[in-house]
């Protein structure tokens, strides 16, 4: 794998995250059928008011309270992530140990797998004297301006 890659692909399918639900005893209602469903088929981070909404767009009845309980659970559980945002929370499909960049403009967050080179972890380690077991990065920043012709 390289050092760094968007989605790199280790996540797991909206079928597995069902079968995970399974295994953690989560009943799948229709309603928790619906959130996973959204939450897999955007492919992006969502806020429960943004889920809310979307389902009743498409013509998928939910309440507000459904929404958050469902999220709720299925964060508490691992099955998603949640990220904690000035903005308020947002959940995402992925639930396997992954970094973040936001951008700066527009708000937007991608999901990245990033590797950090071993040598730079052991340096981290010996002068904080902790054994580092997994991370995450925050990284924030503007899209490169495409120029033309260059």
């Amino acid at each position: 794998m390289s050092p760094l890659t968007q989605d790199g692909g280790r996540h797991r399918s909206l079928q597995q995250a069902f079968e995970q639900c399974r295994t953690l005893g989560m009943r799948l209602s229709r309603q928790r059928r619906m959130v996973l469903d959204l939450l897999w088929s955007e492919g992006t981070h969502l806020s429960a008011r943004d889920i809310f909404e979307k389902l009743n767009q498409r013509g998928r009845s939910i309440g507000h309270t459904s929404v958050y309980q469902n999220l709720e659970a299925l964060q508490s559980a691992g099955v998603i992530e949640c990220l904690d945002r000035a903005s308020g929370r947002l959940y995402g499909y992925r639930n396997d140990p992954h970094s973040h960049i936001t951008c700066l403009e527009s708000g937007a967050i991608e999901d990245l797998d990033v590797e950090l080179p071993p040598a730079l972890l052991q340096e981290i380690e010996q002068r904080t004297g902790y054994r580092i077991e997994s991370y995450t990065l925050q990284l924030s920043g503007r899209r490169a301006e495409t120029t033309g012709g260059s």
